[in-house]
């Protein structure tokens, strides 16, 4: 008879993406880390260079399942463990919530889900003596855990306390919920295009939304889909397309972008014609601004820069200014679900000293005439509509330049009674979920008389 050969755990299909997900979960979780920092750059994980593409859009859409249900899986977890979850091996912790999330949301087998969960403990010297309470725990799960949900559907658990108490305050319980609900659904990809938006619907096996962005399901690495090498769209929130739009004819203007990077609003000012020079403090970010300008084929003149302390531009000042200003982004949480854990309500009173800063700067760099666009990914009042009144109410030479709604596709929605735009996650409803939403933004348009 010939020796028996036991499979190591590296051979096993699967494992390695399950093994990174759970580093990763840690990274969130437990070392504050984001999930932009561990999938790309000079930080991410080195795991993932031996990913193979398959692996890696279920790592990424196992981590995002986790971290938008997390809150849930918490309540179905400590129903299901007599003692809570173990404090003293965080894989067991990462491996309970990897078989729960597959089991309850994802398209694995439940049996495939709770084997790669109990390899997963086996694997980690502290953990492996929970292998056994995995088994049990992930086999209930797969019997009970749907009735578990149900006890807690309406609870909103998967927002943490203190984000839904402030949405409920500022726009009412109703449509916090609707927010809740929004974000708690995988989003869609959303492209910006140069040209023929109908055209790339159609190649992309999309839609094309009243806003001009193509919207599709794809899935998988965007590098491969047609017209991304040669360079005819790039990945940009139908939300986030908005703000550069409202400048109206920039062709042969000159506009500053500050906070600039990675560029997506940036390519479009380009695009259509503008003198354009970007500003970002961050080198990592504006050398990915450059690779996508190389791809894009597209010119402008990037600056690594504090914008606050940046002193150039011409001495007239610019036609135009762009401020996406650094914010909590609680609007992004569709797309960014570790923001609603790496976030604290504190953050939020330095984030909105330098907006204040920011903001002076751009009203400084501003010809008389020229026009301000100020945004933020944020669905915090302080960050929008505060920031703006405050602002209004200390420069007497900038007014506001209410938007239509001819301006924005006719969504009326997404305006509020001043003139400025605020998206929701829950606005732009589809019968599909995963088609419906919009980053939450805030936007303001000002002219400097």
């Amino acid at each position: 008879m010939p020796p028996q050969r036991f499979a190591l755990p590296s051979e096993v299909p699967g494992l390695a993406a399950r093994r990174i997900a759970a580093d990763i979960l840690d990274g969130v979780l437990h070392k504050h880390r984001t999930l932009d920092d561990q999938l790309d750059g000079a930080a991410a994980h080195p795991g993932l260079k031996s990913l193979a593409d398959r692996d890696r859009a279920l790592m990424r859409r196992l981590v995002a399942t986790i971290l938008r249900r997390l809150g849930t899986l918490g309540h179905v977890l400590s129903r299901l463990l007599d003692r809570g979850i173990p404090t003293d091996a965080p894989r067991a912790q990462s491996a309970l919530l990897i078989g729960a999330a597959q089991i309850l949301w994802m398209d694995v087998p439940d049996h495939a889900a709770v084997d790669l969960s109990v390899r997963l403990v086996q694997s980690d010297r502290r953990a492996a003596k929970y292998a056994g309470l995995v088994n049990a725990v992930l086999r209930r799960c797969a019997r009970e855990g749907e009735g578990l949900i149900e006890e807690v559907r309406s609870q909103t658990l998967d927002v943490p306390p203190w984000l839904l108490a402030r949405w409920i305050a500022h726009y009412g319980e109703s449509v916090a919920r609707e927010i809740a609900e929004a974000i708690s659904h995988e989003p869609s990809l959303d492209i910006t295009v140069k040209s023929d938006a109908e055209q790339w619907a159609s190649r992309l096996h999309g839609e094309m939304l009243p806003t001009g962005t193509v919207r599709t399901l794809l899935q998988g690495s965007v590098t491969i889909l047609p017209g991304f090498a040669e360079g005819q769209w790039w990945v940009q929130d139908a939300a986030a397309a908005l703000p550069a739009r409202l400048f109206g004819d920039v062709a042969g203007k000159s506009i500053l972008d500050l906070c600039a990077a990675p560029g997506g609003k940036t390519a479009q000012l380009a695009h259509a014609g503008a003198r354009v020079t970007a500003v970002d403090r961050s080198p990592a970010r504006m050398a990915r601004l450059r690779e996508n300008f190389a791809r894009l084929s597209l010119q402008a003149e990037a600056v690594v820069a504090d914008a606050v302390e940046w002193q150039g531009g011409d001495s007239g000042g610019f036609d135009g200014i762009l401020l996406d200003a650094p914010c909590t982004s609680t609007g992004t949480i569709r797309r960014h679900p570790d923001v609603a854990w790496l976030r604290q309500e504190a953050d939020i009173g330095a984030l909105v000293a330098l907006q204040k800063r920011l903001l002076q700067k751009a009203v400084a760099l501003l010809r008389p005439g020229g026009t301000l666009v100020y945004c933020t990914c944020s669905l915090e009042e302080e960050e929008g509509e505060q920031a703006i009144s405050a602002l209004l109410a200390s420069e007497a030479a900038m007014r506001r330049s209410p938007i239509e709604a001819g301006e924005v596709a006719g969504l009326a929605e997404i305006l509020n009674p001043e003139g400025d735009l605020r998206t929701l996650p829950s606005h732009l409803r589809q019968p599909d979920p995963k088609l419906s939403g919009l980053d939450g933004f805030y936007v303001a348009r000002l002219v400097k008389s």
